[in-house]
């Protein structure tokens, strides 16, 4: 039997997701299609959601599949999805199918991030525009961001740090928005805490936010010049799968791309 206290502990975390989401109880209620006075209740605790409930009202809010299993806890229901670490022999066919995409990517680098931004895996062309980093910064877990924008890290080799900074800054606080993330709360404050490069020029802030940021990184006597793209698992059920990332990167121009496709061909 539920108790009543439950009941209101989903309430109050249903509630908090709504207003995340910054839309009125109306709102969801017509995209869910239940009355707007029985999700008022469910809200206040007045009356018990049904599993099947709470799990339609979590997938029109997007809450990630880690937090819907806290919905229903919340609501008195077990956990439906499930969480398996990468190396689970029931995962092998995701690894094999991200170690395909990131060798096929080559001589573009292309990383795998879990939902912290910690470094899963990477092909061979990675390795090469982080050589000399700090070892400190190199131990696994290794913190894609915090590699990235450290004072001692690739910041001091990327030639537009302000707007690649800015760019990864939006990222990452929308990112916190909509998991609520206490961990990655806890990342974006650390990373603006380290010294915010000066900006170059007018209109910085605005390039920051264009759709494409390229990121300009110096490597050795060459400048090389990225685009990258997100990709992500489709409709997945599990945990871990939902949060893994796909990061790869393509040339923003002609001489970045031939650079690494000689680079790919002398390491070959």
């Amino acid at each position: 039997m539920q108790t009543e206290p439950q009941t209101a502990h989903f309430g109050k975390h249903l509630r908090e997701w709504r207003q995340r989401r910054r839309m009125s109880q109306l709102e969801l209620a017509l995209d869910a299609e239940v009355s707007a006075r029985h999700l008022s209740f469910v809200e206040t605790g007045r009356s018990q959601p049904s599993r099947e409930m709470v799990l339609r009202l979590a997938e029109r809010l997007e809450v990630p599949l880690r937090e819907r299993n806290v919905l229903l806890s919340a609501a008195g229901f077990a956990p439906v999805f499930p969480e398996r670490g990468i190396d689970d022999p029931s995962l092998r066919s995701a690894r094999e199918a991200v170690g395909l995409v990131l060798k096929g990517h080559e001589p573009y680098p292309a990383l795998a991030i879990d939902r912290h931004w910690t470094l899963v895996a990477a092909n061979t062309a990675l390795p090469p525009l982080l050589a000399g980093l700090p070892q400190t910064l190199m131990e696994p877990p290794v913190n894609v961001l915090r590699l990235s924008l450290h004072p001692d890290g690739l910041s001091s080799r990327i030639v537009n740090l302000p707007q690649w900074r800015a760019h990864l800054l939006e990222r990452l606080r929308r990112q916190v928005e909509l998991t609520a993330d206490p961990v990655l709360e806890a990342l974006l404050r650390e990373l603006q805490g380290y010294p915010a490069p000066r900006l170059a020029g007018p209109g910085i802030r605005a390039q920051a936010f264009d759709v494409v940021v390229p990121l300009k990184l110096r490597v050795g006597d060459h400048i090389l010049s990225f685009i990258s793209t997100t990709t992500i698992f489709g409709t997945p059920q599990e945990i871990t799968l939902s949060e893994l990332a796909l990061e790869t990167f393509f040339p923003a121009d002609a001489a970045t791309g031939e650079i690494l496709r000689a680079s790919g061909r002398n390491g070959a």
